[in-house]
């Protein structure tokens, strides 16, 4: 039987615009490797910025074999931009994951960030945006085997959910986070393509997508103001090492390699941190009032000088009277600029009252005078006097370990028993009086203190633009800490109140923008829920009235209903078996347990035979299981998740409420089917 022509068979014409494409990304990628720059830097400095560049470039125009290089193609009524002439031609879009362009520099394919790309994900039957043609392509790794098309300004064609579209959805999830550029829906794009100028918080339940547009917002920003970014920076927050190991495949799939990821301990990282804390000191140190506290005991170094200055140079001597003085030092305090910009700045002003009384006496001192006379000893020693310098480190180590010096700048902003609580030296708080720094055993609550009074020190440096993920979990002082880092940019906030499992959760999101210092900013809800299927969310958002009442429960989109079960059991092997069932399955397996109850579990796998992995560690073809602490639970996803225990969950928290919170975290983590295990009775506020 004849083979059909090339030019008969759309999906074959479809694989040689492929093939094309990756080689054009070839030839792009080998023109970067060619350059020469030998001739065009003039110093070694310039080499190593651009050969840096360079290498970015090439690493950036990498073609992943087993990922798509387009997943879809627009077909304009008319060339975007241009009249819509009776007659007018259309064009013709790819739209993939980068630019590629052909050896003649016209496009092959288009970025999906690029303007005219964003009809892919907004068009409909309803606003179709002048295109005829929307068709999405399959893939099985990274060879193209189906498309389907929508003919959005055709009234004869009805709508219809894309086949293709929700098989991309739901397919198994093995290793890290990918990114859903090809999937992204119109309300996640609508929160991708916000400006910069402005700070959105995104208020998603389990499985709406909220980490994968929060970094896709990263790489649209990127892609639409580089430049800026490329000056400031960007940074990427998560709640713990595993989560970030789970999502930082992401960014590098869409060609962005510049963003840095960290942790909010990261950050104000000032000291090692090898104490921790109560709940309830935790929760004291982690209220925002402790930022006044800092700023008076920082400012309760500043004294008002009580002698006249005398300055010496050659034969002469220049008296500056007390009254005098302190008028530079109350005027330095009303500037409310930083501590330590202040203390710079007192030497020069003493030095400027010095030469006016020069030009007075008939001199003409001119700007190395004044730098020499801002550096006499006896100006050192008055501004270390009236001003000395603070180290913020040893400031909150008093604070914390005297007792009066804690009550002091507390008054009128703590109780007596909040100012217990947190200090160290009384009995029971756990913490003995430490001689130095590096000797104190610093909790993480510490480290966020010692980075504030840093701050009302020395001014922290802004970047362009952060993403803050899981923020539900942050303490009103760790939300200062990261609004510090973005002052002079902007913010992306993502979480699920409903998931906050810290003692200082969340209670409002107007709130916790407040205390980023981005009240302004636009908060969003999520609430399609793409990945979570429906029997599990409906039975999870059984929890929503104890621990969220507020909350609009997430309401899944998924075709396929998933598949859930509650098994009583009468031990571990049960579990063990329940897991040996799913691991049939394609794709990765979870089994989270409260946190003490998963050395048993470990040890039970080991004795069948079955290899696990810890969170964060990426799944083989060969080991397919993850042990996930509850605790380490939250951002994670596995295809198939076992939940052992559910009242051992809620039980390992300090209160209830928490606990329930951990819970209906474990309950939504699986994308495709849930066994909950349980040998006592399930919490009643799910029965």
């Amino acid at each position: 039987m004849p083979s059909t022509p090339v030019d008969d068979d759309p999906l074959a014409r479809e694989r040689a615009h492929l093939a094309s494409s990756r080689g054009a990304l070839r030839a792009m990628r080998e023109d970067a490797e060619s350059l020469d720059i030998s001739d065009v830097t003039a110093n070694w400095v310039n080499a190593q910025i651009l050969e840096r560049q360079i290498e970015e470039r090439i690493k950036a125009l990498a073609d992943l074999s087993d990922t798509p290089l387009f997943f879809g193609r627009l077909d304009y009524l008319h060339a975007p931009g241009a009249e819509r002439a009776e007659g007018a031609e259309g064009e013709q879009f790819y739209i993939g994951r980068r630019h590629v362009h052909d050896g003649d520099g016209d496009p092959m394919v288009i970025d999906w960030r690029a303007p005219v790309s964003q009809p892919f994900y907004r068009a409909s039957k309803k606003d179709p945006m002048d295109v005829g043609l929307r068709r999405r392509f399959g893939y099985t790794g990274g060879a193209l085997t189906a498309y389907e098309d929508e003919h959005l300004s055709d009234p004869a064609e009805a709508a219809r959910t894309s086949k293709l579209l929700q098989r991309e959805i739901e397919r198994p999830r093995v290793g890290p986070m990918r990114d859903i550029v090809a999937t992204i829906q119109p309300e996640q794009d609508e929160i991708v393509r916000s400006g910069l100028g402005g700070t959105v918080c995104v208020q998603g339940g389990p499985g709406t997508g909220k980490t994968a547009v929060g970094l896709h917002r990263v790489a649209y920003l990127l892609y639409a103001h580089r430049e800026r970014l490329a000056r400031t920076g960007t940074l990427v927050i998560g709640p713990n090492r595993s989560f970030l190991h789970y999502i930082e495949q992401v960014l590098p799939a869409l060609g962005e390699l510049a963003v840095r990821q960290g942790t909010v301990d990261d950050l104000v990282a000032h000291v090692e941190v090898r104490g921790t804390d109560d709940a309830a000191a935790a929760v004291v140190k982690g209220d925002a009032r402790m930022a006044e506290v800092l700023r008076r005991a920082v400012y309760s170094h500043v004294s008002m000088p009580s002698e006249p200055l005398v300055v010496v140079r050659g034969s002469r001597r220049w008296r500056l009277p007390a009254y005098e003085l302190e008028e530079m030092v109350r005027e330095l305090l009303d500037r409310d600029i930083r501590y330590g910009a202040a203390r710079d700045a007192l030497p020069q002003r003493i030095a400027h009252a010095v030469l006016v009384q020069m030009e007075r006496s008939g001199e003409a001192p001119d700007d190395r005078v004044q730098d020499a006379v801002a550096r006499n000893s006896a100006v050192k020693a008055a501004v270390k006097e009236v001003w000395p310098a603070v180290d913020p480190a040893k400031l909150v180590l008093r604070l914390l370990t005297d007792a009066d010096f804690l009550a002091e700048h507390a008054k009128g902003v703590l109780s007596e028993d909040e100012q217990k609580t947190i200090l160290w030296a009384l009995p029971g708080s756990g913490r003995r009086p430490a001689r130095s720094v590096k000797a104190a055993r610093w909790s993480a609550a510490d480290a966020v203190l010692i980075d504030e009074a840093t701050d009302i020190v020395e001014r922290t440096h802004s970047l362009g633009h952060v993403v803050l993920d899981e923020a539900q979990d942050l303490s009103p002082m760790q939300y200062r800490a990261v609004g510090r880092r973005c002052t002079t940019g902007s913010a992306t906030v993502l979480g699920d109140l409903a998931q906050g499992t810290t003692p200082w959760a969340t209670r409002s999101w107007q709130e916790a923008l407040g205390h980023l210092g981005k009240a302004d900013a636009v908060i969003e809800e999520l609430t399609a829920g793409f990945r979570v299927p429906t029997d599990v969310i409906t039975y999870a958002s059984r929890l929503l009235p104890h621990i969220a009442p507020g909350l609009t429960p997430v309401a899944s989109v998924r075709e396929n209903p998933g598949f859930f079960d509650l098994r009583p059991v009468t031990g571990t092997a049960e579990t063990v078996a329940a897991c040996e069932e799913l691991l049939r399955n394609e794709g990765s397996t979870g089994l989270i347990a409260a946190d003490a109850r998963i050395p048993a579990l470990a040890e039970a796998l080991t004795a069948r035979g079955i290899g696990h992995l810890a969170p964060g560690e990426e799944t083989t073809a060969e080991t397919r299981l993850t042990l996930v602490p509850a605790s380490l639970a939250k951002g994670l996803e596995y295809d198939y998740v076992v939940l052992d225990e559910p009242q051992a969950v809620v039980d390992g928290e300090p209160d209830e409420r928490t606990g329930l919170r951990r819970l209906y975290v474990a309950l939504t983590r699986a994308v495709s089917g849930l066994i909950v295990t349980h040998t006592t009775p399930l919490p009643p506020q799910l029965t």
